[in-house]
C-alpha cells in the first residue's frame, strides 16, 4: 500500500496499558471479569425482555437495543486487550485496526443515540402520560431506534474511511490500547485539518445535538414533575427516569469532557482511559444500573427462577 511520497503501514503495534508484566496478568484478570460480567448481564436483560411479555414496550425495547450495542462494543476491544496482555508484542493489522476502528465510532454513536430516543420516551410518559400508547407507538420507537442505527452506521464509515486513509511515513507505534480515532490521526505525517473538521462534525451529529435533546427532555420532565402536588407522585414520576438518567450522566459526562475541549490538553493516556471507561466501565455497570433499581425487571428475573426452579 503506498502513494508517491507518502506510505502506508501493515500493521500497527500498539503500546497498551504497561509494560510490567504483573501488572498485564493482573489486568487480564480484572478484564477478563468485567467482559465475563458484561456478558452475562446485558446477555440477561435480552434474554427477560424476550420472555417477560409485561416488558414488551417502548422502554424495554430500547434497554434490548443498549444491551445488543454494549455487548458488541465491549466485544470489538475488550478479547484483544486481553489476548496482548499476555504477549511481549502487542500487534494488530491494517485490516484488523480499520475493523475495530469503524465498530468502536458505530456502536459508540448508536448508543449516544439510543439513550436521546429512551430520553424522549421518558418525556412523553412523564409529561403526557394520556398519549403514550398513541405517540409512542410500534412503528414509532421501532423507527427511532432504526434511525439511531443507521445513523450510527453511517456517521462511523465516513470517520473510519477519512481516518485510515492517512499516511504514517512508516510510523506504526500507537500509544493506545485499540485503534481509536484520535491515537491514528496523532500518527499521521499530512495535514489533518480536514480530518479534525470530520471529527468535530462527527461529534456535533452523535453527541452534542443528542445531549442537548436529552437536556431539553429532562427539562421538561423535571418541570412536569415538580407540578405534581403529592410527594408520592413526584417519587413515582422521578422513579421512571432515575435508572437512564444515571447512564446518561454517566456516558455524556465523559464523553463531553473529553471530546468537547480543546486537542492541545488532551493526552494518550487521557485517551486510553476514556476507551476503557466506554468498552470496559460502562457495559458492565449498564445492566447493573437498569436491574438494581427497575422492579419490572426483577420481578421478570424472579419469574424465570422460581419457573426453572419449580
Amino acid at each position: 500500500m503506498g502513494g508517491d511520497n507518502v506510505t502506508w503501514v501493515k500493521e500497527f503495534i500498539l503500546l497498551g496499558l504497561s509494560t510490567d508484566q504483573r501488572i498485564q496478568v493482573g489486568l487480564f484478570v480484572l478484564f477478563g471479569a468485567t467482559y465475563l460480567l458484561t456478558l452475562l448481564g446485558n446477555g440477561l436483560i435480552i434474554l427477560l425482555i424476550w420472555l417477560d411479555t409485561r416488558l414488551h414496550s417502548p422502554m424495554y425495547f430500547f434497554l434490548c437495543n443498549l444491551s445488543v450495542v454494549d455487548i458488541c462494543y465491549t466485544t470489538s476491544g475488550v478479547p484483544q486487550m486481553l489476548a496482548h496482555f499476555l504477549m511481549e508484542k502487542k500487534t494488530i493489522t491494517y485490516t484488523r485496526c480499520a475493523t475495530q476502528l469503524f465498530f468502536s465510532l458505530a456502536l459508540g454513536g448508536i448508543e449516544f443515540l439510543l439513550l436521546a430516543a429512551m430520553a424522549y420516551d421518558r418525556y412523553v410518559a412523564v409529561c403526557d402520560p394520556l398519549q403514550y400508547v398513541m405517540v409512542m407507538r410500534r412503528e414509532i420507537f421501532v423507527s427511532l431506534a432504526t434511525v439511531s442505527w443507521l445513523i450510527g452506521l453511517t456517521n462511523s464509515a465516513v470517520e473510519t474511511a477519512v481516518t485510515m486513509k492517512l499516511p504514517t511515513c512508516g510510523q506504526n507505534i500507537l500509544n493506545h490500547v485499540a485503534c481509536e480515532t484520535l491515537a491514528m490521526v496523532r500518527l499521521a505525517c499530512v495535514d489533518i485539518t480536514f480530518n479534525q473538521i470530520i471529527i468535530l462534525i462527527s461529534s456535533i451529529i452523535v453527541l452534542l445535538v443528542p445531549c442537548c435533546l436529552v437536556s431539553l427532555s429532562y427539562a421538561h420532565i423535571v418541570a412536569a414533575i415538580l407540578r405534581i402536588r403529592s410527594i408520592q407522585g413526584r417519587r413515582k414520576a422521578f422513579g421512571t427516569c432515575t435508572s437512564h438518567l444515571t447512564v446518561v450522566s454517566m456516558s455524556y459526562g465523559m464523553a463531553l469532557f473529553t471530546y468537547m475541549q480543546p486537542r492541545t490538553s488532551a493526552s494518550a493516556e487521557q485517551d486510553k482511559m476514556v476507551v476503557i471507561f466506554y468498552a470496559v466501565v460502562t457495559p458492565m455497570l449498564n445492566p447493573l444500573i437498569y436491574s438494581l433499581r427497575n422492579k419490572d425487571m426483577k420481578a421478570a428475573l424472579k419469574k424465570v427462577i422460581e419457573k426453572n426452579l419449580a
